[in-house]
């Protein structure tokens, strides 16, 4: 049983690999449609290249053994979670991670294609959702009890709002790196 645990737990950790790594490819290969030929040329088709395999070999295949090894863990244990507020909550952070990675999938089809919805800075703000979901994951089921709700709550607050600021304070120091690159 302690191998099913196991097993979950590092497809679980590979699985978010993928799902950061992925994003920062989306984030190269947009930055890299900003650049003259034949330097975009060249980097596109690399990124394409390391985005289908990281995507195909790793976080796809990862996702698919979590919720493989995740509900006969479950069976195993205690189907007795079920019924409990935490694992329920769990379940919806799960719920979108799930629906994270699809919107993934879309967006790695798109930028596959030579679509490209989303600037560099919408992508940077969207790879800190996984970083969301994944604190509250692990709090949830490490704090398990409804007396810690509250700890979640803030917590979850807290973090978002780091994370939030970080990022206004990255896109201002890019804007003002590019401000004095275009003086030169």
């Amino acid at each position: 049983m302690q191998y099913i645990l196991a097993l979950h737990i590092v497809f679980i950790v590979t699985w978010f690999a993928g799902l950061f790594y992925i994003v920062r490819l989306f984030i190269y290969m947009t930055e890299a449609n900003d650049k003259p030929e034949p330097d975009k040329a060249i980097l596109q088709a690399q990124y394409r290249i390391m985005m289908r395999r990281l995507w195909y070999g790793i976080t796809w295949p990862s996702a698919v053994m979590t919720f493989i090894f995740g509900p006969w863990l479950l069976f195993v244990y205690r189907l007795a979670y079920l019924t409990e507020a935490f694992f329920i909550l769990k379940l919806c952070f799960v719920f979108g991670l799930a629906l994270y990675h699809l919107q993934c999938h879309v967006i790695f089809k798109q930028l596959q294609a030579g679509t490209f919805k989303h600037s560099s800075m919408w992508l940077r703000a969207y790879n800190e959702v996984a970083s969301v979901l994944l604190v509250a994951i692990v709090f949830i089921i490490e704090l398990k009890s409804n007396e810690n709700g509250m700890w979640l709550a803030v917590s979850l607050i807290l973090f978002s709002t780091a994370l939030y600021l970080g990022i206004q304070l990255y896109k201002k120091s890019r804007l003002k790196d590019k401000g004095e690159s275009g003086k030169e």
